[in-house]
């Protein structure tokens, strides 16, 4: 495993970090999750380097958390970073258009809510608190920022981030200038390249770390979908893979595996395509498998894409706008 600096924090993550969301499944969220099989996943990641885990209170209503509690008690004598999320007050995803901090984060539920998730992770302290949603006109609102900063000022976490919402990158600029927010979590793949233009040099020129998610489109780049693809009923793939955007993804993947020609496997070329950007602290994607342990982490070998197929890859940047499937 490679490690890099997570921004001004100085933190040496590993590269490939662990998403948590699908490990954990629950309402809303992804079906088929193993509950036996996810400590053996979890544990080999360390085992071959990870550091880096990201969950949320939201992921199977706070068995995500819990799961990754019990990987640090097991893990006691290792260095893990641990990195939530908080859920907005009224539970939207994305938030609605005219919702007010007081809808998503008002001061008081930021504080309730960051202790219910130490309670769910079993620690006293929170390396990486983000909040789940975002939208830019809450950041001049300094209740937000007086209840993080007085959290960070209590040692009861470590640093501020900001998971910002799907296909709008440039939605957290205001919020980074308040000079609270230490990392940012974007959506960043081959076909979602639009964090290049704004965000990512930000981001490096100012220190801002940058963990990368969704690194597969959500399976798109996995290269398993298809035209007839579905999922159990309450799988939130059903939604995002909806009419439309479940004909397009697979067109657009048509004409990606068309120009990479075999060249690589499809999910080791997604992760090599992020990891080609300087500004990516880590990449988090998704492991329900110890088979997908091993090959995810495997990416992290310090071999570069050639720059022939990297420049193939930027003629696959595919512009979306938020909608309301698109979570």
């Amino acid at each position: 495993m490679r490690y890099r600096t997570l921004g001004r924090l100085g933190w040496e993550i590993s590269e490939i970090g662990y998403g948590m969301w699908g490990i954990a499944g629950g309402p809303g969220g992804f079906t088929g999750a193993d509950y036996q099989t996810a400590p053996e996943c979890l544990d080999l990641a360390v085992e071959l380097g990870c550091n880096f885990f990201d969950t949320a209170q939201a992921y199977g209503r706070g068995i995500s958390e819990q799961m990754l509690g019990a990987l640090l008690s097991r893990h006691s004598g290792r260095r893990l970073y641990v990195a939530t999320k908080l859920p907005p007050k009224n539970m939207e995803w994305p938030p609605g258009r005219e919702d007010t901090l007081d809808d998503v984060f008002p001061p008081q539920y930021l504080r309730e809510s960051t202790y219910k998730s130490l309670e769910n992770l079993g620690i006293s302290h929170i390396d990486l608190l983000q909040l789940h949603v975002w939208e830019d006109r809450w950041a001049k609102d300094e209740r937000w920022q007086e209840a993080l900063g007085d959290l960070k000022r209590e040692g009861v976490i470590d640093a501020v981030g900001i998971s910002v919402n799907r296909w709008e990158p440039a939605n957290c600029v205001a919020a980074l200038d308040t000079g609270l927010v230490d990392v940012i979590q974007v959506i960043y793949n081959i076909f979602d390249q639009a964090p290049e233009d704004e965000l990512l040099p930000r981001a490096q020129r100012d220190g801002i770390g940058v963990i990368a998610r969704v690194p597969f489109d959500e399976g798109t780049l996995t290269g398993t979908i298809t035209a007839s693809s579905r999922w159990p009923d309450g799988d939130w793939r059903n939604t995002y893979f909806g009419p439309e955007n479940l004909g397009p993804s697979v067109e657009h993947l048509a004409g990606l595996r068309e120009a990479v020609a075999g060249r690589m496997p499809l999910p080791e070329l997604a992760l090599r395509f992020i990891l080609a950007n300087p500004a990516v602290s880590t990449v988090i994607p998704g492991m329900r498998t110890p088979g997908h342990v091993r090959a995810n982490i495997g990416v992290s070998d310090g071999a570069a894409l050639d720059p022939g197929l990297l420049g193939d890859l930027r003629g696959h940047r595919w512009d979306r706008v938020p909608a309301w499937w698109s979570g």
